[in-house]
């Protein structure tokens, strides 16, 4: 059955960088669309970024846009969120998601069939 595995969470200072991982098995991963999302205590769980299945597209949630970059390497069916200049509002415990469609837009959280367990990055002041 499809699986994914996130890792590389932690408890970092801000400005700091972090580099997130998530490893799918049981499913094509090159034919999925994958993306980031994170959930912070009492809040909604919210996109942070997602990548089309080539890598050619790529969108991001305004306030990480320009600190962190969602890539992905088919041949290790693994996806990457490389996190820079964290702050402390990064705090969240961080879900990849697997779209096996890839009919709607990639901030949609209804078009991910399939999510991790998350991974929690924490980001002290």
């Amino acid at each position: 059955q499809v699986q994914l595995v996130e890792s590389g969470g932690g408890l970092v200072q801000a400005g700091d960088s972090l580099r997130l991982s998530c490893l799918g098995s049981g499913f094509t991963f090159s034919s999925y669309r994958m993306g980031w999302f994170r959930q912070a205590p009492g809040k909604e769980r919210e996109f942070v970024a997602g990548i089309s299945w080539s890598g050619g597209t790529r969108e991001y949630e305004d306030s990480v846009k320009g600190r962190f970059t969602i890539s992905r390497d088919n041949a290790k069916n693994t996806l990457y969120l490389q996190m820079n200049s964290l702050k402390p509002e990064d705090t969240a415990v961080y879900y990849c998601a697997a779209d096996p469609r890839g009919n709607y837009g990639l901030v949609y959280r209804h078009v991910y069939d399939y999510w991790g367990q998350g991974t929690q990055v924490t980001v002290s002041s």
